[in-house]
C-alpha cells in the first residue's frame, strides 16, 4: 500500500491559484504527510478541448485514482463570477463512480481560491466549491479565528477557506496573511486524515 497523500487539486490560469496550491502543499509536508499536487486541462465551449496527457509545465493533470485513494483533499480554483471555473466543475461532474462507491466519504477536505478584486466572489466561490464535496460526503475543514491571520489579513483569507486577491492584473503576489492561511489548511487537513486514520485502525 502506497503513503498517505493529500490531493491539493487546483485549476490556474495566470499562477495565483497554483502558487496557493504550493503553500497548502507545504503545510501538508510540514505536518507529516505527502502532498501530491494535481491539476485538469482547460476545456471548449465549442469542442472537447485536447490537451497533451502531461502539461508543458507545471503540475501533472488529475486521475479519478488520484482522487480516489487521497487521504484528503485541498481544492482550488480562481472566481468565475463567484463560482469554480468551469475545467474543474468538468472534472468533478466526472466522478460519480466515486459517488456510487462511497470512495471519498469521511476523508477531510478544504477548499481555495484566488480572485482579481477584493470583493470579486471569494466566499461564493469557496461555499460552491464545497457542494460537490458534501455531496461525497467529505468532511469540510475551514479555518478557524484561532488563526491570527485571519483577523489581521488585508488582503484574502476566509474561515470557508483560503482566499487571495491577485489584483486586477493576476500578479499580486501571495503576501504573509495569505500564505500563513495557505499553510495552515495544508496542515489541518493532513492532521485530520492522520487522526481519522488512527480512528479507524
Amino acid at each position: 500500500m502506497s503513503a498517505a497523500y493529500i490531493l491539493v487539486l487546483y485549476y490556474s490560469r495566470h499562477g495565483a491559484t497554483a502558487d496557493m496550491a504550493r503553500q497548502i502543499a507545504r503545510g501538508v509536508e510540514m505536518a507529516g504527510l505527502e502532498a501530491r499536487l494535481r491539476t485538469v486541462p482547460a476545456i471548449s465551449s465549442e469542442c472537447e478541448a485536447v490537451a497533451a496527457q502531461i502539461p508543458a509545465e507545471g503540475a501533472l493533470y488529475v486521475s479519478l485514482d488520484d482522487l480516489k485513494n487521497c487521504a484528503g483533499l485541498a481544492l482550488g480554483s480562481p472566481t468565475r463570477f463567484g463560482n469554480m471555473a468551469a475545467p474543474l466543475k468538468y472534472f468533478l461532474d466526472g466522478t460519480s463512480s466515486l459517488w456510487l462507491s462511497g470512495g471519498l466519504v469521511g476523508k477531510p477536505a478544504g477548499v481555495f481560491t484566488s480572485t482579481a478584486s477584493l470583493h470579486g466572489g471569494q466566499e461564493t466561490t469557496l461555499l460552491s466549491m464545497m457542494l460537490p464535496l458534501l455531496h461525497h460526503g467529505m468532511l469540510i475543514a475551514g479555518l478557524p479565528y484561532s488563526e491570527s491571520a485571519l483577523l489581521e489579513t488585508r488582503g484574502g483569507g476566509t474561515p470557508y477557506g483560503p482566499s487571495h486577491h491577485a489584483g486586477v492584473d493576476g500578479k499580486r503576489a501571495l503576501d504573509e496573511h495569505e500564505i500563513s492561511l495557505c499553510r495552515v489548511l495544508g496542515q489541518r487537513l493532513a492532521q485530520t486524515a492522520m487522526k481519522l486514520e488512527t480512528v479507524r485502525g
